[in-house]
């Protein structure tokens, strides 16, 4: 009776109940969070997956995306879904290592050897093992979405191997994984969140910061760290995430709908990903960032730095994940 009474209350919370004029079709709303702006990959995957819900329940499930960071930040959106104020989130794995520790596995360092092996992991058993980890913590994931892999940028000095990030102050996200991989590399990690990073690099409080391709372009960083190295040293995957009380809600077509528009929504996601990095690579050089791309002999000068990490305790925990994900074909 006490698990009713809460699935229902988390419901009421994550659905507003319409009833259309002249009919009794009842509308079920729900809340999506999504960061990022309209035009950004991630929520026009979000968007498509919406108008594929709505399209196929007949208009029964909608769902309202609130891009741009409406309603939060990442990790306040997550704690949102969590704790039944929204119904669906787009959220990158490093955030969620501090609810579910092994999500970590999947942003190790230098972990894919490329884009295609980083997906025939995710869309494999793999991914869904680790789609359905969260459940303990009332979420459940739909779709993997690309990410891209996350280079460095700061307003300094150009970056060639690990030596030069010496004494560099650096933005991470809040994750133990990130400020490790900057401590090991010589820089020192500052966590903030993604909409406090432009004006600390300009005002100095911090040198920069990694990312990918379209963050690094679609918030402004270019204009105040020019210094890019394409040194690809992680890639974090993506995902939707809904709130496992709304999922038990559904009917198990309903189930089928939202998973199969999840699917539609990373199809549409990963094809504008492609299409954003190589726009906003050709925006970073217009407007003037010195980007560095290192040799392969520099590379493997990052990767040898950072490969200890493995053996850290925290992280030698999930060896056997790791070995599973290197050893796909």
């Amino acid at each position: 009776m006490k698990r009713m009474t809460s699935l229902l209350l988390a419901v009421l919370l994550l659905a507003a109940v319409i009833i259309l004029p002249g009919c009794e079709r009842k509308v079920r709303v729900y809340r999506f969070a999504e960061i990022h702006a309209l035009d950004y990959p991630t929520t026009q995957g979000n968007i498509a997956f919406a108008n594929y819900v709505e399209e196929k329940t007949n208009g029964r499930i909608k769902i309202e995306v609130f891009h741009s960071g409406q309603l939060g930040q990442e990790r306040e959106t997550i704690e949102m879904t969590q704790t039944g104020a929204i119904a669906f989130v787009r959220v990158a794995t490093n955030p969620l290592t501090s609810i579910n520790p092994v999500m970590a596995a999947l942003s190790m360092p230098f972990l894919y050897r490329d884009r295609d092996h980083m997906f025939r992991v995710l869309d494999g058993e793999i991914g869904d093992e680790m789609l359905e980890s969260l459940q303990q913590q009332n979420l459940l994931g739909l779709c993997w979405f690309d990410a891209g892999f996350r280079n460095f940028y700061n307003s300094r000095r150009e970056i060639r191997t690990p030596a030069d990030m010496a004494g560099l102050k650096i933005r991470v996200q809040e994750t133990p994984l990130m400020m490790d991989m900057i401590r090991m590399l010589g820089a020192s990690p500052t966590p903030m969140s993604l909409g406090e990073v432009y004006t600390s690099i300009q005002n100095g409080v911090v040198d920069g910061a990694e990312n990918n391709w379209p963050s690094y372009i679609a918030v402004g960083h270019f204009e105040v760290a020019r210094f890019f190295t394409v040194n690809q040293h992680m890639a974090a995957p993506e995902m939707i995430l809904i709130n496992t009380g709304v999922w038990n809600s559904f009917s198990e077509d309903e189930k089928r709908i939202v998973k199969e528009g999840a699917l539609e929504g990373a199809r549409v996601q990963r094809a504008a990903w492609i299409a954003a990095e190589l726009e906003h690579e050709a925006r970073a050089r217009e407007a003037g960032s010195i980007i560095y791309e290192p040799t392969a002999a520099e590379i493997k000068l990052f990767a040898d730095a950072l490969a200890p990490i493995y053996n850290q305790p925290a992280y030698a925990a999930f060896t056997d994940l790791i070995t599973r994900i290197k050893a796909v074909e």
